[in-house]
């Protein structure tokens, strides 16, 4: 059903505007402009991305990585690497111009200058100027041309506090100088005044994420704070100098907070009388218009008017993806012209409310302007109160032809320097080659019917579910949604369940043998390592008397369990996964306060052990099918049978997820079994005992048997009835497990299967053409993410000799600007390590390493919990201990290399090989990593921890375990015994025939 957006009294004028403004800008350009346009690179480049898809996104990859090349010669290689690639069809004038055999040979230095000129033209096209100087010109020449400005300061993203810090004080210099040139320039009325008011010359657009490096939802009232104190002073400094200050907005993620910060902000005394400010709405997000209302009924209250800049929106690709990978609902609209029509809804909203505000509206559709101006002609809308605005490069002729009706026009004007600009430069390109833009439809001369009919928008359905169709067409299972703190009411539901579990600190926990909770001869307290005085909760340790009782319930129980059809303990499994989504926030917080984990990271771990529930039971479905290779007259069955009694000894680094899925895809298989898990994290085993008992699972098929790894771990792992033993946790008890569940005991009639996972001595390689934005964020997370307490999170970086000592000072920064708190404090980046044991054992690294390499970093950190702060070597050798060795802490060594075959070499010069990640721009350097990188888990340009299942299926080989990967499509075979069943279906020379009569 289509919807046509309702035609309103505006319509005639609209179309009446909009035909005079294109008229304008279709003029018949002179012969020899046309032909210096055909001659120029920058414009064939863009010609060429608009008619080849597949050239567009080669090329706009390759722009991508021109900032980091720093040489002819690498920009000629990477321009082969990138358009020789089989899905590009390449025009023939840049076929011939890529025809060189070597990248230092004079074609190719041809190439590279021909093409860095005109991605440089390009940039320049978009970009106001490099530095300050450069923009004062450019306004200036604005400024002529009587269009008003605002400047924002393009850069590297803000990922350090000196970083933060340096972007208020450039802003600050920025005011100051455009202030300072502004005395010289002479008033133009149709910009600088209107109904008898003076308008700031100067204004200035600002982002706020930029003034904290740690802004996070999650931290609302932190980030508040911090960013709070920075804006300010800006204002302050704005006010003195008479500059306007606009706030532009951003990702989706942070949307609500900065509106919320704004809001706040703006009705403080010392600022409320302030109209000089501004916020942005973006019309693509579905929630926009409320948001509109929101902002008008605020306004109302605060009693002085504020411009709202009303934009599409730049993020599109961006958000569409994120929701499609994290299951969350679409912010965003799907469709264009649903943007469009919205985009004039809300454009209606603010013109009709003009006496609370003053519009702002930012297009290059020339319907959207013609709109705005048909609602602003009549109401008679006072000049004051009304303004279009226009990307600086974007929309030149329709500002002019605004300006020539004598509305007041304000060209958005980025700055800064090329190289950190190219992230802002291909999203013009994207907007400008773009099927759907209004600049490439008119270029193409598009009938006039077709540019200005208004939007039809297409009637969704399900628009707030998640985007499954940009999912891969085999990816059938999808995952559970992590929470998305961006919401308040999420936030909230989480700190109650903080205060409800607070509650319950202390309890005892008893084992589960034979479906009864018994008493056992020893109890441990579980310690919230954030602060060992408070008791979590009291755990029963078995003897290993109890230990045989449960072998024997096990042993009971097997026979009906193995016979329990496949779907029905499939249903139990789906069940105890809806059970944990229920429990989702209580879990997080046992999950925070027993090992230290941060809220973020405990949250995705509960998504973890839901969904090992319900792909294990898809999985189990799959397999119970089995496979038939019939022929004629004879029927042959390849199917599973249970292998019998499974021991899971799980860790306590991920002690809900591990647990839970070694401990499910036993039962799923049909086997009994038994969970003893790691004495730190006994009390989140507990609290998944009682799930996986009100889902279902019948008394001795599932038991919990906390006890002494030494004395009940090495009793059930030699135990005669053994069948599996699923073990996750430090290759030495991984290989003693190996070794003796080798050793037949007597009355066993079975070989053991062993599934251990074992660790790692995880690296990421960041080479020469890596963007280092990314590569240092993705670096931190990995490396300091549960203070390195993961068997994923990388121990070593191996950093190419060109940009090693670049990324070490922005690593160290990155590093020093992390918060070190108590795990449920939401500012917290890196809580404790887990206990006395593991920071002790962490600091005698940390010793060893201040002997054999240079100490980069070393944060400090409190006494009243295990904390150990990051720590940062240098210039450490390959072969060093800190290297080669498992640490398990927030360690990292980074390690210089001269080139990426010797970084190949390092990266695979341990025992280990679980996971490993490359920052990388170089297609070869990539193709080669995929193939000779020894790990389980290779990841490309992001980070290496954080394996999502079905997804991205979890394990390694050599050192690092045996076993197929969790998560993944092997893993249930593991626990099975395959069999094959051959019939032979002739009686008296007859046998059913298929098809035959």
């Amino acid at each position: 059903m289509v919807l046509q957006v309702q035609t309103s009294t505006y319509e005639a004028k609209t179309q009446e505007i909009a035909k005079q403004l294109l008229a304008a800008t279709q003029e018949n350009r002179s012969f020899f402009s046309s032909l210096r346009d055909q001659m120029r690179w920058d414009d064939k480049l863009l010609a060429w991305a608009m008619s080849n898809p597949g050239l567009r996104v080669q090329l706009f990859r390759f722009i991508d990585t021109l900032p980091a090349l720093h040489s002819k010669s690498e920009i000629a290689s990477h321009l082969q690497e990138y358009l020789g690639d089989e899905s590009v069809e390449l025009p023939s004038a840049l076929k011939g111009m890529l025809n060189f055999a070597n990248p230092d040979s004079m074609p190719g230095q041809v190439a590279a200058t021909t093409v860095e000129t005109a991605v440089e033209t390009l940039a320049h096209k978009y970009i106001s100027g490099e530095n300050i100087k450069q923009v004062i010109k450019t306004v200036e020449r604005l400024r002529k041309e009587k269009m008003a400005f605002t400047i924002d300061l393009l850069g590297e993203a803000v990922i350090t506090e000196a970083e933060a810090q340096s972007y208020l004080e450039r802003y600050l210099e920025l005011m100051q100088q455009l202030v300072e040139a502004s005395k010289n320039w002479s008033a133009i009325p149709a910009i600088d005044e209107a109904d008898g008011e003076a308008i700031p010359k100067v204004q200035v657009s600002v982002k706020l994420t930029a003034f904290y490096s740690q802004f996070d939802p999650l931290d609302a009232k932190g980030s508040e704070e911090r960013v709070s104190d920075r804006i300010r002073i800006l204002l302050r400094r704005a006010k003195e100098l008479g500059a306007a200050v606009h706030f532009d907005m951003e990702q989706y993620a942070y949307k609500d907070i900065t509106l919320s910060i704004l809001k706040k902000l703006l009705l403080e005394e010392e600022f409320r009388q302030r109209t000089d400010i501004g916020i942005t709405v973006q019309a693509y997000l579905r929630d926009s218009e409320q948001d509109t209302k929101n902002l008008i009924s605020w306004l109302k209250e605060r009693g002085y008017p504020l411009t709202i800049r009303l934009v599409k929106g730049a993020y599109w690709d961006q958000e569409t993806i994120k929701a499609a990978q994290k299951h969350w609902s679409q912010p965003v609209y799907n469709d264009k012209a649903a943007t469009d029509a919205n985009f004039e809804t809300i454009t209606q909203l603010l013109l009709e409310n003009h006496q609370y505000v003053y519009s702002a509206i930012g297009s290059h559709n020339v319907r959207s302007h013609s709109r705005a101006i048909a609602i602003a002609e009549s109401l008679n809308i006072p000049r004051r109160r009304f303004e279009l605005q226009v990307l600086y490069g974007m929309g030149d002729k329709v500002a002019k032809a605004l300006v020539d009706k004598g509305y007041r026009v304000r060209v958005y004007c980025p700055y800064g320097e090329l190289l950190p600009g190219m992230a802002y430069l291909i999203r013009r390109l994207l907007e400008n080659t773009a099927n759907s833009s209004f600049l490439r439809q008119n270029l193409e001369n598009r009938p006039i019917e077709e540019l200005l009919a208004p939007p039809i928008v297409k009637e969704e359905k399900n628009s707030l579910t998640p985007n499954s169709s940009l999912l891969t067409p085999n990816s059938h299972f999808s995952g559970a949604a992590d929470t998305d703190y961006a919401e308040e009411e999420v936030r909230t539901k989480a700190t109650q369940a903080f205060q409800s579990v607070r509650q319950q600190l202390g309890k005892t926990y008893l084992p589960l043998i034979n479906g009864e909770y018994v008493n056992p001869p020893e109890f441990v307290d579980s310690l919230n390592p954030s602060n060992f005085s408070e008791v979590v909760g009291k755990v029963g340790l078995i003897s290993i008397e109890q230990a045989e009782q449960a072998m024997q319930a096990a042993k009971a129980a097997f026979p009906g369990w193995r016979k329990t059809p496949a779907k029905q303990r499939a249903d139990i499994l789906r069940k105890a996964g809806d059970l944990m989504e229920l429990r989702r926030a209580e879990l997080s917080a046992w999950i925070v306060l027993e090992v230290g984990k941060p809220v973020k990271e405990a949250d995705g771990e509960v998504s973890e052990a839901i969904d090992f529930c319900r792909y294990y039971a898809d999985e189990i479905e799959r397999l119970d099918k089995g496979v038939n290779y019939d022929i004629p007259g004879e029927t042959n069955h390849y199917i599973y049978q249970p292998r019998g009694i499974a021991v899971v000894i799980s860790p306590w680094n991920f002690p809900l997820a591990i647990a839970c899925g070694m401990t499910v895809a036993a039962l799923v298989s049909g086997n009994c079994t038994l969970l003893k898990p790691a004495e730190t994290s006994s009390v989140i085993a507990a609290k998944l005992t009682e799930i996986l008992v009100d889902a279902g699972f019948p008394k001795g098929v599932f038991q919990y048997v906390p006890g002494k790894g030494s004395q009940v771990g090495a009793y059930l792992v030699n135990h005669p009835d053994t069948h599996v033993i699923a073990f996750t946790g430090s290759q030495e008890v991984g290989c003693r497990i190996y070794a003796e569940a080798a050793i037949l005991k007597p009355g066993q009639k079975h070989m053991k299967r062993v599934i251990a996972e074992m660790g790692g001595k995880n690296a990421i390689i960041v080479d020469e053409s890596a963007d280092l934005d990314q590569a240092v964020v993705g670096v931190v997370q990995s490396a300091f993410g549960y203070s390195g307490q993961k068997c994923s999170a990388a121990s070593r970086v191996i950093v190419l000799q060109p940009i090693y000592d670049a990324f070490v000072q922005r690593l160290v920064e990155a590093t020093k600007s992390l918060n070190i708190g108590e795990a449920e404090l939401p500012s917290t980046q890196v809580g404790p390590v887990i206990d006395a044991n593991a920071r002790d054992r962490i600091r005698e690294y940390i010793e060893k390493g201040k002997a054999e390499a240079q100490l980069a970093l070393e944060l400090p950190a409190s006494e009243q919990g295990y904390f150990i702060g990051p720590v940062i070597f240098s210039e450490v050798s390959p072969n060093a201990v800190i290297s080669q060795e498992e640490i398990f802490g927030p360690v990292l060594a980074v390690i210089r290399v001269k080139d990426f075959q010797e970084a190949l070499a390092v990266a695979n010069g341990t025992n280990y090989a679980l996971t490993g990640g490359l920052y990388s721009r170089t297609p070869s350097h990539i193709q080669q990593a995929q193939t000779e990188f020894e790990v389980g888990n290779f990841y490309i340009n992001r980070n290496i921890t954080g394996a999502i299942v079905g997804r991205q299926p979890f394990g390694g080989f050599k050192l690092s375990g045996v076993g197929s990967k969790a998560g993944g499509p092997d893993y249930l075979l593991q626990f099975l015994e395959p069999r094959a069943v051959t019939e032979n279906i002739q009686r008296q020379g007859f046998a059913p025939i298929e098809g035959a009569d």
